[in-house]
Order: C-alpha cells, then sequence, then structure tokens
C-alpha cells in the first residue's frame, strides 16, 4: 500500500490554510490547527521545514505568525511534499541519495520499471497541481483533476482576490 505521511497530509492543508489567507496577513498555527483540526504541536513540526525551503515566512511578536513567502499559484503540491518528506521514491533504489550497484538484484530486476513508472506519475501529479488550484476546489465531480485557467470557462466562473475561481 502506497501511503501518504500524515506530516504531509498535515502540512498541505496548512498550506491551504495560509493559501487562502494570501496578502491578508499571517495566521497563527493556533489558528490554523483550529480549522484544520489538527495538533498545534504537529504544525509546530511542519513549519520549520516549509521555512527552511522558503516556501513560509514567519513574523515574530505578539501579533505574529505565518504567511505565504510566495503567491499561492506558484507553490506546487510537489514543493511541498519534498519540503516534508523528501523527494518521492516509491522503493530505495529510486532515491536521489541511491548508489548504483548497490543492490545484488539490480541487474536482473524485473519489478523497478514499474516502481519508476510510478514514481514518474506521482511526480507530474504533485507538480501540476498548486496551492491555488486546492484552494479553487478544482477537482471535476468525477475526481478528475482541472487547471485553474480552465475552471472559469467552466461554470461561468470569476477570480476572486487571490486569482482562484470561485463558482457564482
Amino acid at each position: 500500500m502506497l501511503h501518504v505521511s500524515q506530516r504531509a497530509h498535515y502540512g498541505l492543508r496548512a498550506m491551504t490554510e495560509l493559501a487562502k489567507s494570501y496578502g491578508q496577513g499571517v495566521l497563527s498555527l493556533a489558528e490554523i490547527a483550529e480549522v484544520e483540526q489538527v495538533p498545534v504541536g504537529y504544525l509546530e513540526q511542519v513549519a520549520t521545514p516549509l521555512r527552511r525551503a522558503g516556501l513560509i515566512e514567519a513574523t515574530r511578536g505578539a501579533h505574529g505568525g505565518y504567511s505565504l513567502a510566495v503567491p499561492p499559484q506558484d507553490v506546487t503540491v510537489g514543493a511541498v511534499i519534498r519540503a516534508l518528506e523528501g523527494p518521492v521514491a516509491p522503493v530505495e533504489c529510486l532515491q536521489v541519495e541511491y548508489a548504483p550497484g548497490s543492490c545484488v538484484r539490480e541487474s536482473v530486476c524485473l519489478s523497478r520499471g514499474v516502481w519508476a513508472r510510478v514514481k514518474a506519475s506521482v511526480d507530474e501529479v504533485l507538480d501540476s497541481m498548486t496551492l491555488a488550484d486546492l484552494c479553487c476546489g478544482t477537482d471535476g465531480p468525477d475526481g478528475t483533476f482541472i487547471p485553474a485557467d480552465q475552471v472559469g470557462t467552466l461554470a461561468g466562473s470569476t477570480p476572486n482576490t487571490n486569482s482562484c475561481f470561485v463558482a457564482r
């Protein structure tokens, strides 16, 4: 079973909250935790790698909190997942740090190709969707992804202040 970690899931949920409030100031982790119903302590753990990756900014002080460092349409889901978990690699031999020849079965492995295709497919999906796409609800009724630039033409939608499309 392929499994998304709780860290990646909660981190992406936190990032969508920051995307929804982009340009409107900072959000505290407590505010994000309340809306997303996740523990504040867990959000504290995901904030550090997201900040180090340049995806969020921290503001200190009594009215401090976090905000996106770049516009939501410039942050891919893949960037968030990689900041929290590292590169997607369903098997060890597809990891970035894998040293060729480390596996004694490398030359005769018949399953590596399927995992390479899975990795490529997952990377393609994660890198094709942005935080703006997620906030705009750009999944069709059957769960099919619809790029945000096509949503406005589908149901007479109009862009909001965050360049998201919201059905009217």
